[in-house]
């Protein structure tokens, strides 16, 4: 939207002179009403949302909308975006207590559940087709830092009951993480798992890692 400014009326030109000379305070204004009389009405000032334009999306290309580029993304163009809430099991899933009589796991249930911890790898059976353990590996800068970060896991698992299968540091700079839960087939994952997992992950490890070098 323009904004409207009102001018006081001109003064007199001066004699003998063919322009008219207008007070101090009045010469920003003249030059902000020159400035926009290309493009909007004499007597108006261009207001800085018009200046500097619309911010949003832009309109795709005749290119882009040839190439149907729409039903090549996630989702769709012709439907509202909407924002998924994470369910409560999803947020909490650290906090939720362990399963006394929790049953081992379907390949696909493995699957899913791998999306709510963060690094960590599902190891097969010999046949591929049952789920085993939970597999994570940190990179530490030395010996010390890896079994800082084995003893920070050990306290976050205290007295949890469900102590990993395998947590191990592996020279030169490795510490390695396995979870399962022993039963009559064989070593197969539970919700159990996933619930140490996830504790697993709230552990600080940001001063145990090796430091990223930055080029300028």
């Amino acid at each position: 939207m323009a904004l409207s400014l009102s001018l006081a009326p001109p003064v007199a030109a001066a004699a003998g002179s063919g322009s008219c000379s207008s007070p101090s305070f009045l010469r920003p204004a003249a030059v902000a009403i020159r400035r926009g009389r290309s493009s909007r009405a004499r007597g108006s000032v261009v207001a800085m949302a018009d200046l500097l334009g619309d911010f949003g999306a832009r309109d795709p290309f005749p290119e882009e909308i040839e190439s149907k580029f729409g039903e090549k993304v996630l989702g769709n163009v012709d439907t509202l975006h909407q924002i998924l809430i994470p369910t409560l099991s999803a947020l909490s899933l650290a906090r939720l207590p362990l399963q006394p009589d929790a049953e081992a796991l379907s390949l696909d249930d493995a699957r899913r559940l791998l999306l709510k911890v963060v690094g960590w790898r599902l190891v097969l059976s010999d046949d591929e087709q049952r789920p085993e353990r939970l597999q994570c590996v940190w990179k530490v800068r030395d010996e010390s830092c890896g079994q800082e970060l084995i003893a920070r896991i050990n306290a976050a698992l205290d007295g949890a009951g469900h102590a990993p299968a395998a947590l191990v540091w592996e020279a030169p700079s490795q510490v390695r993480a396995e979870l399962s839960t022993p039963s009559g087939a064989g070593d197969s994952l539970t919700v159990n798992d996933y619930i140490v997992a996830a504790r697993i992950d709230k552990v600080k490890t940001l001063d145990l890692i090796p430091k990223k070098r930055v080029w300028a």
